[in-house]
């Protein structure tokens, strides 16, 4: 009956105190009692419970236990059955910094939508740390070996202790204020729970987000959160992967460089190569369009309808003679005197057809004729004569194009649409 109003009148709960009389016997339970200056009371904590600890209990450690009351009727004592077990210390810290999580988080100072890219090639980085660490040594180290065109700056402070929350928080305004740097870096070494205090302090979380530029934190190693990793644009595990996320590396940008430069000189040349196709082509066309080409053309293909003329009207008449043959043939072989009679219309109808068809071609082809004739004035070079122009020529009959071609006192032919001229040049203007 006590047991039971005991637990119905009790539920779970939280008890404070230091551990004294510890037992620890071969079942793996653990049995101690819990007391302050007032009171004290027994605690029973059974082996998997045990097991779970992340810390192994000691004789005058001052803990957080949470559990329920109960009594132990062999002895009839009440006790305190517990469920798990904290450093007191510790765990009033974890409270307050789960805490403090959850209300910047509610602001939304870790929402991933503030998070920004970090720049492709850097060239001014600020470094916050302290200056005798080994996480600026790593970093520089690597910085060097990856990228060294990247400009370094070291912004110093102190990384534990009371007066670094403050210290960093003031160092990450001044750096947002300069706006110096493409990117910045917060980081230090590993260490316990208490020398990263620094970059769970409010102030430091609260400067890391309003920074204007990119921030990226390496605190401690990778198995270390602090609130500052959540602030962040970017959180690496360790200082040294910090560097190698903040910078490209040189040796891979050299051999796609490479790859570039291959690529534009192979594309150079074939458009280089095209370009020449593309001149070779223009300037045949621009040879072919010649004024003698065209009338070279052009009297060539007169010359071939001059005789597809003269021809066709032959090749009737040869027609229309081998059919007269047959004719007579079959004349002479006793063709029926109605079908003589025909064929001889038939061959007086062919006969007037052939003549109509000679003249009406004689006609299209001396009109077609006319209008090559014309054609081929038009652009020939006495055509250009006609229209006032002239043609000098120098001693040996080749065309001069400029005046530099020729001296003063030199002798002339000057060729016009009727005649020459004999000239000597007086004076010479070259352009």
């Amino acid at each position: 009956m006590v047991r039971g109003l005991l637990e119905d009148a009790l539920p779970m709960v939280w008890v404070e105190g230091e551990i004294s009389t510890l037992a620890r016997p071969a079942s793996g339970h653990l049995y101690f009692a819990l007391k302050d200056a007032q009171a004290q009371v027994r605690c029973a904590l059974f082996r998997p419970r045990a097991q779970a600890l992340r810390f192994v209990p000691a004789e005058g450690q001052r803990v957080l236990a949470r559990g329920r009351v109960t009594l132990y009727e062999p002895r009839g004592e009440y006790q305190l059955v517990v469920e798990s077990l904290e450093d007191a210390g510790a765990g009033a810290l974890a409270r307050q910094l789960e805490e403090l999580k959850a209300r910047l988080a509610a602001e939304g100072l870790f929402a991933a939508t503030r998070k920004r890219a970090l720049p492709a090639y850097p060239q001014r980085i600020g470094v916050v740390t302290s200056p005798s660490g080994a996480a600026i040594r790593d970093v520089l180290a690597v910085l060097a070996r990856r990228f060294p065109l990247v400009q370094v700056d070291l912004l110093p402070v102190p990384v534990q202790g009371k007066e670094a929350p403050a210290a960093i928080a003031a160092m990450l305004a001044r750096a947002s204020r300069a706006a110096r740097h493409d990117v910045l870096l917060l980081t230090r070494g590993g260490g316990a729970n208490e020398d990263l205090a620094a970059f769970n302090d409010e102030a430091v979380v609260r400067a890391v987000a309003a920074c204007t530029m990119p921030v990226v934190a390496a605190v401690g190693h990778e198995i270390d959160y602090t609130l500052v990793d959540f602030a962040a644009d970017l959180r690496a595990p360790t200082p040294s992967a910090a560097a190698e996320l903040l910078v490209p590396d040189a040796a891979l940008l050299r051999m796609r460089l490479a790859r570039l430069h291959e690529q534009l000189r192979r594309r150079m040349r074939q458009h280089l190569q095209q370009r020449a196709q593309t001149l070779d082509a223009w300037q045949a066309r621009l040879r072919g369009q010649h004024p003698l080409q065209r009338t070279t053309r052009a009297r060539e293909r007169l010359q071939r309808l001059r005789s597809q003329l003269l021809a066709q009207p032959r090749q009737r008449l040869r027609l229309l003679r081998a059919q007269l043959a047959r004719l007579r043939a079959g004349l002479a072989a006793g063709m029926p005197a109605p079908r003589i009679a025909a064929a001889g219309r038939h061959l007086d109808s062919a006969r007037q057809r052939l003549r109509a068809a000679a003249a009406e071609c004689l006609r299209s082809r001396r009109a077609r004729l006319e209008v090559l004739r014309r054609a081929l004035h038009a652009v020939s070079p006495q055509a250009t004569l006609e229209r006032g122009y002239a043609i000098a020529l120098d001693a040996q009959g080749r065309v001069l194009r400029s005046a530099r071609a020729v001296a003063a006192g030199a002798p002339l032919r000057v060729r016009l649409a009727e005649g020459e001229l004999a000239a000597t040049v007086t004076a010479t203007h070259a352009p």
